[in-house]
């Protein structure tokens, strides 16, 4: 097979011949400074005191400074809860990953795998997990040599009436040139266990971004049940109030006619119709609530108000409780709840930060390096006269600064003192929360018997009255009375059993229901709006071709 080879006449022949030389001088340039450099640094590391003290340094690096972490032994957690033993909440395996399916709702179930993928705050949360893990990155990249290129040219001219005039020769102030090009690398060995503390931190940060997207997924999940609880209560109210009115339309006509056949005064329809349009004043501030709720839901889901109107719409009944209601034990609660993990992992990192400090106490090492080119003349840049090169170990060690690096210890200790107490408070509070919210739900389901047994009595009441005034047995009033009785204890019925399901909630939520470490992980790589941009700039520019 005959080589074609590139023809001088042609335009591009002399091009491809100088590329094919251009090649062949630079490996023949890489070469010689790989067997300049090279032996130069073996010889130097292989020098008695080079390796005298690169094995000293070898030895140390193993030491980290700094108090390893270790997280605080707590003597606040009670083995049981005392809520429970009083009013007999059973403790046991709460179905807490999942709590809402106890409802058995499926439009419940819906809206939070709807709010769980498209929620703005949840998104915003798994950004910022995204963030501290870049940090991360940012701090981890001082683990390896940082290697930097420069490059420069200049022209000088140096002044003939300067201090050097009239000293030397007047040729050598001709203009000068000087070309540089060179690799400088650096490495900081972490002797002391600075960088490693730092890692260690943003490792801890990394791990309290996570746990503060899944605070974010347990409070958003119960914010939703809530949100959904108070839609299907004010639409029972709603319900209540237009039956009521309807009775109270009957008992208007009813006093009409016995007025128009002379056996009531004026006075008993002028009240009918007081107590029925005081009633039906109730029904446009229950629809306004209802239409906020409306709106909230859908906030919630990433919507704009008004979307979700027509799928929560209708007669669907309040959810119901379980039959029984177990909780998990109070030991459990430092590994559910994710505001407590949050302030355990920072407190990991504040151990870490003091480490950093306390690393500034002692001398610092790198090793450093340079290849370099030097050349007053741009066509002998790449020749092997050219090479420079060096190699170091260079040592900083600040050995006064007025007080400042302890009093940064002191500082970097303070801080952990203060989360140490952070998080003993956050375990404080999750134990109060869930005691109080399960102190809410017996007491409002004890509450709510009540107020069904007051419900059933009035009923009956006002159906006896109704009768005995039809025979002339009564008067008007305890008419108006026992429909005003009727319809506030039906309204406080509908709203204990809604204020029921939402203490239950807040139960869940205090326990740290709602996530799993398998499956609440936030996304690793998130969609970026950036990302979007570009896509569609791309597409409109293949469109536009």
């Amino acid at each position: 097979m005959k080589t074609l080879r590139p023809n001088p006449s042609f335009p591009g022949g002399s091009l491809a011949r100088r590329n094919h030389q251009d090649a062949k001088t630079q490996r023949v340039f890489l070469r010689d400074i790989l067997g300049v450099l090279v032996p130069s640094w073996l010889r130097w590391m292989a020098a008695p005191s080079s390796l005298a003290l690169i094995s000293a340094l070898v030895v140390v690096g193993g030491c980290t400074v700094g108090p390893d972490y270790e997280e605080p032994e707590l003597s606040t957690v009670p083995d049981a809860w005392h809520q429970a033993a009083t009013d007999g909440l059973g403790e046991g395996a709460a179905p807490l990953q999942t709590w809402w399916s106890v409802f058995d709702d499926e439009t419940l179930s819906s809206l939070i795998e709807r709010a769980g993928a498209s929620n703005l705050t949840l998104r915003e949360a798994v950004w910022r997990v995204e963030e501290s893990r870049a940090l991360r990155g940012v701090v981890a990249g001082a683990r390896v040599p940082q290697v930097n290129l420069d490059a420069d040219a200049n022209r000088t001219d140096q002044s003939k009436n300067g201090v050097l005039g009239g000293v030397v020769p007047d040729e050598l102030f001709e203009p000068a040139n000087l070309f540089n090009i060179g690799v400088g690398a650096s490495w900081e060995l972490d002797v002391w266990g600075r960088i490693r503390r730092q890692v260690e931190a943003a490792d801890a940060e990394v791990d309290a971004s996570v746990e503060d997207y899944r605070d974010v997924l347990v409070t958003l999940y119960a914010e939703v049940a809530t949100n959904y609880v108070s839609v299907r209560s004010l639409q029972e109210r709603l319900r209540l109030a237009h039956d009521n009115v309807e009775g109270q339309e009957n008992t208007l006509k009813l006093t009409t006619d016995r007025f128009n056949s002379g056996l009531v005064s004026a006075l008993d329809v002028a009240q009918a119709e007081s107590n029925l349009a005081n009633t039906r004043s109730l029904i446009p501030t229950l629809e306004s609530s209802l239409i906020i709720a409306f709106n909230r839901h859908a906030v919630l889901l990433a919507m704009s108000p008004g979307a979700l109107d027509e799928e929560l719409s209708g007669e669907v009944p309040i959810p119901t409780e379980p039959e029984a209601v177990t909780t998990a034990l109070p030991a459990e609660l430092l590994r559910q709840r994710p505001d407590i993990r949050v302030a355990e992992r920072r407190l990991a990192a504040q151990t870490a930060r003091i480490g950093v400090a306390t690393a500034e106490l002692y001398p610092k090492f790198s090793l450093t390096g340079f290849l370099g080119l030097q050349s007053t003349s741009a066509g002998d840049l790449f020749s092997t006269d050219s090479i420079n090169w060096s190699i170091g170990l260079p040592i900083r060690w600040n050995l006064f600064a007025g007080g400042a690096i302890r009093s940064q210890i002191a500082a970097e200790k303070a801080r952990t003192e203060q989360l140490i107490l952070n998080y003993e408070r956050a375990v404080l509070l999750a134990l109060e929360e869930v005691e109080d919210a399960m102190a809410s739900y017996e007491k409002e389901v004890a509450r709510r018997g009540h107020l069904t047994n007051s419900v059933d009595a009035t009923q009956r009441s006002l159906d006896l009255v109704l009768t005995q005034y039809r025979a002339g047995l009564t008067d008007f009033q305890n008419v108006l009375d026992t429909e005003r009785s009727l319809l506030l204890r039906q309204d406080d019925l509908a709203s204990s059993e809604g204020l029921v399901i939402k203490n239950l909630v807040d139960l869940y939520r205090a326990l740290g229901g709602g996530w799993d470490p398998e499956t609440a992980q936030p996304p690793s790589t998130p969609p970026s709006s950036f990302d979007k941009d570009n896509e569609v700039k791309e597409t409109e520019a293949e469109e536009a071709r």
